[in-house]
């Protein structure tokens, strides 16, 4: 039987590459909402906190999960509880998004808008919790799961930072906005 300090090693350079990758964007990130910030009119308050915030919250996410899971853990029962907990915390957060999305009024969320800020992100979190569930007695299905849950988060962020600077880019600066 493999252990679990041999079975996540086997991860290392999936989890450098995701990590690094969830790393560097976190910060592409932070350009971002310089943008919407130098942009009058196009940001508040409420917006940034319904569409950007999250971005960067699944980023780090996704940074937590690499690190965590290249560290070299002597059992797999922390690493369980950890992902567990980091797929309920994702889950809930979402919920506080759908809540923010609905409140702020500087934009109106279309369906794309919510199927990438509140659904996909909270089936990448039902499905962490999951494979959390699944990690003590299905080790390595469960991580290709949790490995294809970070990259989902990534591709999100990745989509959502997108969305938001070609939104940015295509308003028409010289009127006031509504």
């Amino acid at each position: 039987m493999t252990s679990p300090h041999e079975l996540l090693a086997s991860w290392e350079s999936f989890y450098v590459i995701v990590g690094s990758s969830a790393a560097a964007l976190t910060g592409l990130q932070f350009v971002v909402i310089a943008l919407i910030a130098d942009t009058p009119g196009l940001g508040s308050e409420d917006s940034v906190a319904a569409f950007g915030t999250p971005t960067v919250v699944h980023f780090c996410l996704c940074l937590f999960v690499s690190a965590l899971l290249s560290a070299p853990w002597q059992s797999l029962a922390p690493v369980t509880w950890l992902l567990f907990g980091s797929g309920v915390v994702g889950a809930l957060y979402t919920l506080i998004v759908v809540r923010r999305a609905r409140r702020q009024t500087t934009y109106k969320p279309v369906a794309e808008d919510w199927l990438w800020h509140t659904i996909l992100p909270l089936i990448a979190y039902a499905v962490l919790i999951g494979s959390a569930l699944g990690l003590p007695r299905h080790a390595v299905p469960a991580l290709f799961v949790v490995g294809g849950v970070a990259l989902m988060l990534i591709f999100i962020g990745i989509h959502n930072a997108w969305d938001t600077v070609s939104y940015v880019a295509v308003q028409d600066r010289s009127k006031p906005r509504e």
